[in-house]
């Protein structure tokens, strides 16, 4: 056994050790669900975790309470390596992304590593970040961190997120996330209807111009969102309305292009109807998520290693989006999807999701997510190599 291979099984024997408190931790943040930038308990818990493993941690690091960054140097000189955490929940449905798997598999992977980090020359990095998910105001962590510096000395960026199949090369949609308000005047809706301009009428016209609008968009695109408030009484003419949406496209550039005609629709709308409208953006736009294919090559070899099956290079088309995406215009990364229930007996982002993260299969999940992190970070400390054609891959690769 190569000395590279008995370093990866110190950190899988760490990880199997550590298995009750990383289940226990999941279970936890499953019980105790947390909306972005409200996770406190959960971060905590992921922070005070890793400092028992030896790690420097910094609390809110770019102006945000609930981030963490937790770091541990091995020999000098050498990459650093960034495993991202997640632990923001869903309203109403709490963990039905299975953020609670993605926290504590990063944390156990950052335990795995500490463990043989003294062997290896470079620096393991555990980012806590918040508020993926796009329901509450300013969501997209990772876009905030991006912006401040904090990965300007990352080499290489990592993360599981659970899912119904194994799939390492994934793609995933950019995203604009859109607060669109119409301001209209009130009247009675039968004694003066005339003298009122209606709010919620804006609302659904804009609605009427996206639906003919989708004939004309690419098949990757999405149009969908929510009118928020659209009136207190019905003989009362609306005059407020609000519409919550998101626009989503594969690449940036066709993005910006259909955001544009998105809020034509809404200004027509305005026009039409006489009212005033206000577009405001409730989160961070998300970029599309450009997988680094040598780097989930390897992290293949590692998960299947573990007795898990991945078909490369099968590529999951997403029509999600993730703010780890932005993470992947600026650093070599990998988004990896791990299953934690069978094809078709869950969808992600439903109460049901949920429940298969605190399973036999979710809990699997956890401990086998953590060992293939530390076992890819592993390989990228010991091979020079392997590092230079991840970041020759990177820099040939088309993004945004």
């Amino acid at each position: 056994m190569s000395e590279k291979e008995v370093l990866k099984k110190r950190a899988m024997d760490a990880v199997d050790d550590l298995k009750g408190t990383l289940i226990a931790m999941s279970d936890k943040m499953y019980r105790e669900p947390e909306l972005g930038h409200q996770e406190f308990k959960s971060s905590q818990m992921l922070s005070k975790f890793l400092e028992e493993q030896g790690f420097e941690v910094e609390i809110g690091i770019c102006d945000m309470p609930t981030s963490f960054k937790a770091t541990k140097r091995g020999k000098p000189g050498g990459p650093t390596v960034a495993i991202l955490a997640e632990y923001d929940a869903l309203p109403g449905i709490g963990h039905g992304c299975g953020h609670n798997i993605i926290g504590t598999a990063a944390v156990g992977a950052g335990a795995a590593l500490a463990s043989v980090i003294d062997a290896l020359h470079g620096t393991v990095v555990i980012l806590g970040t918040p508020a993926e998910e796009g329901a509450v105001d300013n969501a997209g962590g990772k876009v905030t961190m991006v912006e401040c510096g904090v990965f300007d000395d990352v080499d290489v960026a990592m993360m599981i997120h659970p899912s119904q199949t194994d799939v390492v090369i994934a793609s995933s949609n950019a995203r604009v996330a859109l607060e669109i308000s119409f301001y209209g005047k009130s009247a009675h809706a039968a004694g003066a209807p005339h003298e009122g301009i209606n709010a919620l009428d804006a609302a659904i016209l804009t609605f009427n111009g996206w639906n003919a609008l989708r004939q004309h968009v690419t098949e990757d695109a999405r149009i969908h969102g929510v009118i928020t408030k659209g009136g207190e009484a019905p003989n009362i003419i609306p005059d407020y309305s609000e519409i919550r949406m998101y626009v989503r496209a594969k690449e940036m550039k066709y993005l910006e292009e259909l955001e544009k005609k998105v809020r034509n629709c809404a200004e027509g709308a305005a026009l039409a109807t006489g009212a005033r409208v206000k577009f405001r953006y409730t989160a961070k736009t998300y970029a599309n998520m450009v997988t680094n294919k040598t780097l989930a090559s390897i992290f293949t070899q590692n998960l299947e290693s573990l007795g898990r099956h991945v078909s490369l290079p099968e590529e999951k088309a997403g029509g999600g989006s993730t703010d780890m995406g932005n993470v992947s215009q600026v650093v070599p990364s990998i988004h990896a999807y791990i299953a934690i229930c069978q094809p078709g007996t869950a969808t992600s982002h439903s109460k049901e999701f949920a429940e298969a993260t605190v399973s036999e299969m979710g809990h699997k999940a956890i401990t086998d997510g953590a060992k293939a992190l530390a076992a890819t970070a592993i390989d990228v400390f010991s091979s020079p190599d392997l590092l230079k054609e991840i970041k020759k891959e990177f820099l040939s690769t088309k993004r945004t």
